[in-house]
Order: C-alpha cells, then structure tokens, then sequence
C-alpha cells in the first residue's frame, strides 16, 4: 500500500504545483460567474464532502460525483530530520525516507525529469540531495533513471510490474540487473516471474548487451551501461527533448516494453520489447541447447552434444537439455581443445567469471586450467576484443541470432575436435570442387561469348576497313608501328658493334640497341644475300605460323627439350595473338597471363597489324592500295604489351 498511497500523494502534488489559486483557499460553491474545472474541486464548509470530476477503475471516461472528503486521510510532510512522511489514518506512519543526513532547511521538489527529490534549500547540487524517487521505481523507467546496483550503499533499482492496470502494489513480474560481486560474475539483466527466471538480456559486451542485438545507436534514444567498483547499471537518456518515451514492466502482457507518445493520435506506441519471440523465453531448449528461431523444431543439441532424452526431444520437450557424446578428460589437458561457435547469445552468467585485464589467449589458459571451466570469450568485443568471461557448468540459455551475435570457444574432448577437423577439410574439399567446376562453366561461357562477339566485331570491322581503304586509296599505309631512320638505328647500336650483336638468322644478324631516350630495342639488319625483302622481313613470323613451319623461328639451342620447344612455340602463339590487325581480336593481359599459366587451346592468330601479303587479304579485305614501300635501309617494329 505504501507505492500506491506514495504515487497518489506525489499526483496530488503535481497538481498543486499547477493550480496553486485553487489551493490557496477550498471552496465550497461556485457563482453565476465561475466554473468548477476538471481537476478543481469543491469542499463542504464542513469537510465532510467533496464534488469533483473522477475515473472510476479502469474507465478512460470523466464523471461529475460527490464523495466523502474525510476518506482522503493520507498526508505527505517533511519532518524536522528532513525526511519524507506519510501518513494514514489516525496519524498513522504507513512510509517514510530514513536519510541519515540533516539539514537546516529541507524541502521537497519535483524535477524536470520527473524525479521528487528532498534536499536542502541553500543547496542545489545532486549530490547533495538527501532522498531521491529515482532510486525507488515502480513500473517505469524514464529518461536519466538507473536500474542497476549501488555497489556502495547495497541500494538495488529495479522495475516491479502492476498487479493489474488498477492496483499499483507490486505485481509478479520484476526488471534488474543481477551479478555476484564477491563471486566476479558477468552482470546482466533479467525479467523475473516471482523468483523463477523469465527473460534475460544477455551481458554486456562494450558496444550492447548480447542478447539484444536491436539494441544498436538510433535517433530517439542513447544508452549505456556502467560497471566499475561503485555501481552497475543500464541507463538511457533522449536525444530530443520534444520525444516523450518511457520502458514499461507490464504484468498483463508479460513483457518490458518501451513506450513513445504519438502527440497526432494522443496515444502510447510500442517501440520495442522484449521477450520478443519463443527463444527469448529463458531456458527453452534446456542445457547445453541452442535455439534457432524460425527453424522446426527451434531447439538443436550444441556440437559435440546429444539429446539427454531422445524420447522427450523428439516429442520436442527440451526441458532435460543435451549431455555431452564424449565426456572431457581433463586430467591430460592435450587432450581436450576448444570449438569456436560465432552469433551466439552468450550463456547465462549466474556460474560465471570474469576479469576485465586478461586477453583472449591468457583467458583460453585460465578455462584450460580449471576442470569445471566450459567455455570462455572476450568481454569486450570492441576494436580487436578484451576482457576474460569464462563459464562453469552446464551453458545455459543460448541462442543463435540472425544478426549481432557474439563468438564463444566451447570446450570439447579431442575426439569432437579431430570430427570437426575433417568435417571441415570435406567441406573446404567439397567447395574447392565445385568452384572449380563452376569456374570451368563460367571460363567455357566466357570464351563461347567471346568468339560470338569477335565474329560479329570481325564482320562490321570488315565492312568499316573497307569504307576506309576506299576513302584513303592512293595513300601512304599509317601505321602504328614506329619507324626509324638509319642514323637513329646506327647511334642506338654503336654502328652495329660486333659487341652488341646478339646472333644471326635466316634474314640476318640481330642486334641490341639503346635510343636517345633510354628506351631498349632490338634491331634485324636485312643482309643483302638473304634475299629477302621488306615484306618478307615484316612477315616471317606470321608466315611459318601460317605455314606450319614455327619450328624455323627458334635457335638451336631451344630445340634440346620437349619442354623448351612446347613453352617457346606457345609464346610464340601467344605473341602473334596480341599483333593481330583488329584490336578487338587481341587479347587483353589478364587473359595473357591465364594463357601462359595454364594450357588452354589458344585460338588460331589472325594476320597481323604490319602483314603486307595483298593475296592473303583479299579473303578478308576488298582493297585496290598498292603495297606499301619504304626507302629505308632498315625498318624495325617495338612491339608493347596493352
């Protein structure tokens, strides 16, 4: 009775604040030229009756009534220790504040923030308030209150649910924050039925509590959670002061649940809750479970666990939870090793340990060495992770989350970790295959686009070389292809230094050379007694290609392998294809370097950009320009990769 008559009191005392007029004398009638409004009153000179406008239970509707005023017998004073007092009937004490503090000028003032608090008038600062409502809650969380510990005065906040939308006193459900101070356990949130555990939040892990993923930075509220050596709490604050939102602990729908008011439709709107969907209710898959929403049955036995009761299970009964396939042999710590799972709300933490200066590595040591120890993880999952959580027992309440999730390494005998081993290595092995099969289809695609696509380029190519043949007849070939005079090509190789000769061939000897630029080049000299020409010089290469003659093209020296020969003859495939004629039909170097690395079927090279063999263009090209000339002793083509 004490939290209802304290809220009723503390309502009366808001609207005295508001309608300090009304109270500054009772009336008892009202003239031709007043009105009685809601929330006045008027009071028989007597004090025996009072008319006024009221909700009787429930109802959201205002009536007109008379009532016995002498019924309303609680008072609310400050005392002269500066405490807070209630009382009922025949000046009886039903609550009071038991501040140890006294000050010389006590009041009692209701905040902004909706918090009443008892202070000494000459002194403003909060922490100089003697009593506060904050720390005593009922139903609702607002904006700046603490449900949480004071680890230095034992003062424990947490929400206490209605006993019903009419009756205020504590109901059935409650909202804290739990942990054992002297055991370093991992603190958490939890909704209680009674004593028995409903729902619980998960630990917090740097960035939110684990299990409540949507618990991410939005733009209607901030929150934190704090935990040092003097409190542990969750606390949120607005970010626009014009937002009215509140978290409810509601008996009826057993849920906690955060409330906006919606000004448009002068409504309360549920903006989240909790538990949101079967695997939040605690402990549905029993020991060692996980719960998977959306999945049937929702409930699967951890890896390397089984069913305790098969029978039970399949009637989809999780109560007795899994046991483990293999017990662990924690005497020969080689033997046992640690799983990693990844999206899990981690376990309940009433059997666990925790120590915020260890790292991940100094944490798998801690669990190896305690037989007792079932799993471990980092505390903090911010940047690259910190903090030692390690669990003993049974790993209860967990859950694997679409989003958000947490990992968690969870011990297991030898023999679960060399399974998990070659499940794995079949299952890199299984993907390896199929990638590759589904590279081949996509490669033999690629190439089959490709030759559609080069034969419709080659055809409209065609059509536009001879359009420009014929607007360019009589004219000079252009050519892309540098040409250099002799006086350049003499300087660049000493005047063609023995010293810089490289070897001879059928149209001459071959040398190195050196522009004015720095830039390298090789260079033919045509021998008079070759016999050769111009074109032929330009065309060799093409032509034994062409020909089935390529093996003309290598040195002696080549010719002693197998291997030699075929990895010449193919760079020589390779490097006709990049100097065809259309530059649509030339590889790009991407599919050059796949070329050279594997032995694909490389497509037959089409002539040249330099070719001069007016025969072998007639089957492509219709085209009356003579032969091109040159009155150069020497002419040499610097070939480039594109």
């Amino acid at each position: 009775m004490a939290v209802l008559t304290l809220m009723h009191i503390t309502i009366i005392f808001i609207v005295m604040l508001f309608n300090t007029d009304s109270c500054a004398a009772l009336l008892d009638s009202i003239n031709g030229f007043g009105s009685l409004n809601d929330g006045n009153t008027l009071v028989s000179r007597g004090g025996s009756f009072e008319l006024g406008f009221f909700s009787p239970g429930s109802s959201k509707n205002r009536y007109l009534g008379i009532w016995y005023k002498k019924d309303s017998t609680g008072v609310l004073k400050i005392n002269d220790t500066g405490n807070l007092v209630l009382w009922g009937q025949n000046k009886s004490v039903v609550w009071y504040t038991s501040s140890l503090r006294r000050v010389r000028r006590p009041i009692a003032q209701l905040l902004d923030t909706g918090n009443l608090v008892v202070r000494d008038e000459d002194d403003q600062t909060p922490d100089a308030n003697l009593w506060k409502s904050f720390d005593y809650p009922c139903d609702t969380l607002l904006p700046e209150m603490k449900v949480g510990w004071d680890l230095r005065t034992g003062l424990k906040r947490r929400l206490s649910a209605w006993k019903s939308t009419e009756d205020p006193c504590p109901g059935d459900f409650t909202y804290g924050v739990e942990f054992s101070p002297n055991r370093h356990t991992f603190p958490e949130a939890y909704i209680r039925k009674v004593t028995a555990k409903f729902y619980r939040s998960g630990p917090w892990n740097g960035l939110r509590l684990s299990g409540s993923p949507e618990l991410r930075p939005n733009p209607l509220y901030d929150f934190n959670f704090v935990f040092n050596d003097d409190e542990v709490y969750y606390i949120y604050s607005l970010r626009n002061k014009s937002v009215i939102s509140r978290i409810v602990m509601n008996q009826t729908t057993s849920i906690r649940e955060r409330l906006t008011w919606i000004e448009a439709e002068q409504t309360w709107k549920r903006y989240s809750s909790v538990p949101r969907d079967d695997c939040d209710n605690y402990r549905v898959c029993g020991a060692n479970g996980n719960c998977i929403i959306g999945d049937n049955p929702m409930c699967y036995c951890l890896k390397g666990f089984k069913p305790k009761s098969q029978e039970k299970w399949s009637l989809m009964d999780w109560s007795e939870g899994c046991v483990r396939n293999v017990p662990l042999n924690c005497y020969d710590k080689n033997k046992d090793g640690f799983l990693k799972f990844s999206g899990f709300k981690l376990p309940d933490t009433t059997n666990s340990w925790l120590d915020k200066r260890m790292n991940l590595k100094e944490c798998r040591a801690k669990c190896l060495s305690s037989c007792s120890c079932m799993a471990y993880t980092n505390s903090d999952i911010r940047g690259e992770g910190s903090g030692c959580a390690i669990w003993f027992g049974d790993l209860i309440d967990i859950r694997q989350l679409p989003s958000g999730g947490q990992e968690i390494y969870i011990r297991m005998p030898h023999s679960e970790l060399a399974k998990a081993d070659r499940k794995m290595r079949a299952i890199l092995i299984v993907v390896a295959v199929i990638g590759g099969v589904a590279g081949m289809i996509l490669f033999g695609y690629y190439i089959y686009r490709r030759r559609n696509f080069k034969g419709e380029t080659d055809r409209n190519e065609t059509t536009d070389r001879n359009e420009t043949i014929n607007e360019n007849e009589g004219q000079e070939e252009d050519m892309d292809l540098p040409l250099f005079n002799l006086s350049t090509v003499s300087i660049a190789t000493d005047n063609f230094s023995v010293s810089k000769k490289l070897g001879e061939g059928g149209f001459g000897p071959v040398y190195r050379g050196k522009l004015e630029n720095g830039q390298e080049i090789a260079v033919k000299r045509l021998s008079m007694s070759s016999g050769q020409g111009v074109n032929e010089f330009k065309n060799e290469a093409w032509t034994l290609m062409s020909e089935d003659r390529p093996f003309e093209l290598l040195d002696k020296s080549l010719t002693s392998s197998y291997k030699s020969v075929h990895d010449a003859l193919r760079c020589i495939h390779i490097g006709l294809l990049c100097v065809q004629q259309s530059p649509m039909d030339r590889p790009n170097m991407s599919s050059v370097v796949l070329m050279l690395g594997s032995q694909i079927e490389l497509p037959y090279p089409k002539p040249p950009g330099y070719f001069m063999d007016m025969d072998s263009m007639k089957g492509d090209y219709s085209s009356t320009k003579p032969e091109s000339s040159s009155t150069n002793d020497m002419s040499i083509t610097l070939l480039e990769p594109r």
